[in-house]
């Protein structure tokens, strides 16, 4: 329980949190022991010492049991109650003398409960060395048993309230780690979208102006556009579909097949690659990102003529001749892209002049280099045997 969450001390609030942190269950049945102290007292034929000593008692219990609540407070409360605890111990040494030492169980289970942790344990290691010292001077075979068993108790009872902190922190890791987890979905479902539908409304954005154009000069021309636009949509929506079920995936070969009927539709000329390499799957999916939002940026703000997309195994850009982007007014689409590429371990390329504009990607080549231990007389020898050099293959 966090110390702020009980305000302010109060016999009401105290009692609240002593319930709610479950250890009254376990403090209250030990009260049992405080018949060694009880007992005796009011076998000394003094009445005067036995109701001394059961009020003393009664103090002590309260003390007892509901220290279980202080770690519900600010430290400086706990500090408080074991000093209080100890005062009523130094007044029970008038009655009591030695036999002081019967508190030791609840001295000890007191103090590991409040302060907990190293502090907790040096406090028991102190008190025991007291209750050491005092079953000497008593003589006390009865005060050594409660001292072994209040070393065990506590012992006990630190452990378990170590365990319990440590399945808080985890449960708090837990929680943390759920709500990033939320957080990080939810910005993927947005990077997605925002690429899906801007690629797609770009494109049908496109096809729309140019079939309006077409409709008087060539119906036959702009009726295929119009059933393009169809298309677009209709894979769009699945798109969007497929993307909130975390199903939707994005392929380099697709986008380059996709980017080909963009850029002629908006009467840019495209210079595209005439084969995909091997590419792995994963970064066939970062690089079809990369070719759609490159393409999507020239057909929306480049105002450009032409358009190449270069690709190989570890890397892949979009160039254009258009008027540029300054790197600053980065779009949502751009930063996104980053984002993922970088994310993916990768570096993203981004260049914008008057000139024309850059976005790409590159990976690094992950595989290790094949290398021969036996150093370079056995690498000339593997070169040899390999046939000739590129210089003796030459006429």
């Amino acid at each position: 329980m966090a110390p702020e969450t009980v305000r302010p001390l109060s016999l009401r609030t105290l009692h609240r949190a002593a319930r709610e942190s479950g250890g009254l269950l376990y403090t209250i049945p030990s009260l049992v022991f405080m018949a060694f102290a009880i007992v005796p007292a009011w076998r000394s034929g003094s009445v005067v010492v036995g109701v001394s000593v059961t009020a003393l008692c009664a103090v002590y219990s309260v003390l007892y049991v509901y220290s279980v609540a202080m770690p519900a407070y600010p430290r400086r409360v706990g500090v408080a109650w074991l000093i209080a605890s100890w005062l009523v111990l130094a007044l029970a040494m008038i009655p009591l003398g030695t036999d002081v030492g019967f508190f030791v169980i609840y001295a000890m289970i007191l103090h590991v409960i409040v302060l907990r942790g190293r502090a907790g344990l040096a406090a028991l290691g102190v008190i025991a060395v007291l209750a050491a010292l005092l079953a000497v001077a008593a003589s006390s075979g009865t005060m050594v048993m409660l001292t072994v068993m209040g070393l065990a108790t506590s012992v006990g009872i630190q452990q378990g309230i170590e365990r319990e902190r440590a399945q808080e922190a985890l449960a708090e890791v837990q929680e943390r780690n759920a709500v990033l987890a939320v957080a990080a979905e939810r910005e993927r479902i947005s990077r997605d979208l925002h690429d899906i539908l801007g690629h797609s409304l770009t494109t049908i954005t496109v096809s729309a102006q140019l079939g309006r154009r077409l409709v008087a000069a060539d119906p036959e021309l702009a009726a295929e556009h119009l059933t393009e636009i169809e298309r677009i949509a209709r894979q769009s929506l699945a798109d969007v579909r497929a993307t909130v079920a975390g199903m939707q995936e994005v392929r380099i070969a697709t986008e380059i097949a996709s980017a080909r009927s963009v850029l002629a539709a908006a009467g840019v000329t495209a210079e595209l690659p005439t084969a995909v390499p091997t590419i792995t799957d994963e970064h066939a999916e970062l690089f079809g990102y990369v070719v759609r939002e490159g393409v999507t940026n020239v057909v929306r703000h480049a105002n450009a003529t032409r358009c190449e997309i270069r690709l190989d195994e570890h890397s892949v850009s979009v160039t254009d001749d258009g008027q540029g982007l300054q790197a600053g007014a980065l779009g949502n689409g751009l930063i996104g892209l980053r984002h993922r590429v970088e994310s993916a371990g990768g570096r993203f390329v981004f260049s914008s002049s008057a000139d024309g504009t850059t976005v790409g990607a590159t990976i690094p080549d992950t595989r290790p280099a094949i290398r021969s231990a036996a150093g370079p007389v056995a690498n000339h020898a593997m070169s040899s045997a390999a046939g000739p050099t590129s210089q003796e293959e030459q006429p």
